[in-house]
């Protein structure tokens, strides 16, 4: 039996000026399904259409990708992998490669930018539920995304060989030598020598420039896939694909392409506009973007009065200095007391027989194991746990808009409580500091593990059947 002939592509209004880029797209439309991807994910993709201003950060996110690859790229032309070579080739591409200087800030400030974005498209996901069913998959990769951009974060800080760079990675990935049994060795191999020296910083370039960006580009195709397969959220929580028009479109839906993309070309101007004045004025941002200390060779044998990493990882780094041996009794107390709330309001037999048995067992551990490594586990908690959201919403509604009292006061204070953990992991560590980090500590945990609680107890606004403006 033939083969079906496909059908050429008809461009609408081809005229005599238009007619050979028609031809083109038919040809290649032919061989590559052009056509229908631009279909499928731009001018036929339906989405709410009260969409507002925090749905400008899922694309600017794209963007500063697109951005820090590309500047990347031209900083690898230049950049010598190599620890005697490494500060002067920053150096040498700061002062004498033409534009150099531009690229690099371009690529520092690019860094602290897309953890800014991120940050904000995670909170529009906290606000509007976009983490519920059916876009759990879609918030899974995202939290992969984000780890992954930690990752990358991490492996390019060092690329420098600055004082920083040196003795930031030096101190974090001796983090790992604390966790038991498995903890040097596994240090040893990610340094690839005994201390932070020239093959750290080979398998470091290596992890930044090529594994870590192939990840992300791959994850963030995945994102957006599942995310066009079940539709956007929006403010309002309301699954719009439920009330369709005769043609099957949805009511209050409208084509992403060209409404959105207008839209998401003015959010980019006005980050592109603040984007450049921090280039232009202030790419060091007085320190929290580029250190003053990286400014200055790596030195083994000279340690920074203050070490602390990029703004970006200071809450979670508050976190593991917040954990010292007086804290643990909080923290016992704080099992003890999540225990018996489980024992006490639960209805299942499995929840109530599982924290019967890992209760005692986190409660010996924690007598046994020291506060150094409980702080490593901590921190890696901390941002697992979020991986968790889809299911420790236990709240009949999706959006903020009409969750009650609790929620709102909950996302405030955890809001208030991330951004005071990371200014004081800027900090020289001081005794009032420790406490209010502890105290810091204990509100981000609560959050989330009392977050079945409060989102079933609060009184609920009705959803409306359409979105609202």
């Amino acid at each position: 039996m033939a083969a079906k002939k496909k059908e050429p592509v008809v461009i609408e209004g081809a005229g005599p000026l238009n007619a050979p880029i028609g031809g083109l797209l038919t040809w290649v439309d032919q061989r590559f399904p052009l056509m229908s991807i631009w279909k499928d994910h731009l001018s036929e993709y339906y989405a709410p259409k009260n969409f507002n201003f925090w749905y400008f950060f899922g694309a600017l996110s794209l963007v500063v990708l697109m951005l820090q690859i590309v500047t990347g790229i031209f900083l690898v032309m230049h950049y010598k992998p190599s620890a005697a070579e490494a500060f002067a080739s920053v150096e040498y591409i700061m002062r004498d490669v033409p534009g150099g200087w531009l690229i690099r800030y371009l690529h520092s400030t690019g860094a602290s930018a897309f953890f800014v974005v991120v940050y904000l498209h995670m909170f529009r996901g906290l606000m509007y539920g976009s983490y519920r069913a059916p876009r759990e998959l879609i918030w899974i990769f995202g939290m992969i995304i984000y780890l992954c951009l930690m990752a990358e974060a991490f492996f390019g800080y060092l690329l420098p060989w600055g004082q920083m760079s040196y003795w930031g990675a030096q101190v974090i990935v001796n983090l790992f030598d604390a966790l038991p049994i498995i903890g040097p060795d596994l240090s040893t191999w990610i340094r690839g020598d005994f201390v932070v020296s020239d093959a750290t910083l080979n398998r470091f370039f290596a992890f930044h420039v090529i594994a870590i960006p192939m990840a992300l580009l791959g994850l963030v195709a995945a994102h957006i896939l599942a995310l066009h397969e079940v539709g956007s959220n929006n403010p309002d929580g309301v699954e719009i694909k439920a009330k369709l028009d005769d043609k099957g479109h949805p009511l209050d839906g409208i084509p992403f392409h060209p409404y959105y993309t207008i839209k998401d070309i003015f959010g980019l101007s006005v980050f592109a506009t603040v984007f450049s004045v921090i280039l232009f004025f202030l790419p060091e941002m007085g320190g929290y973007f580029l250190e003053y200390n990286n400014f200055i060779p790596a030195d083994p044998l000279k340690t920074p009065t203050h070490i602390a990493p990029v703004w970006y990882f200071t809450p979670f780094y508050s976190i593991l200095r917040a954990t010292t041996e007086d804290f643990m009794w909080a923290l016992r107390v704080g099992v003890v007391a999540y225990a018996g709330l489980i024992l006490f309001t639960s209805r299942g037999c499995l929840s109530k027989i599982l924290t019967l048995l890992l209760a005692p067992v986190i409660l010996l551990a924690m007598g046994v194991i020291e506060a150094k490594v409980w702080g490593v586990v901590l921190m890696g908690v901390s941002t697992l746990i979020f991986f968790l959201m889809p299911w420790l919403d236990k709240s009949p509604v999706r959006s903020i808009r009409y969750k009650g009292r609790l929620s709102h006061i909950a996302l405030t204070i955890f809001v208030i409580v991330f951004l005071t953990l990371g200014f004081y992991g800027t900090q020289p560590v001081t005794a009032a500091g420790t406490l209010i980090s502890q105290i810091g500590t204990l509100i981000y945990f609560s959050f989330f593990l009392l977050m079945p609680w409060y989102t079933q107890m609060e009184t609920t606004h009705p959803v409306p059947d359409r979105v609202t403006s």
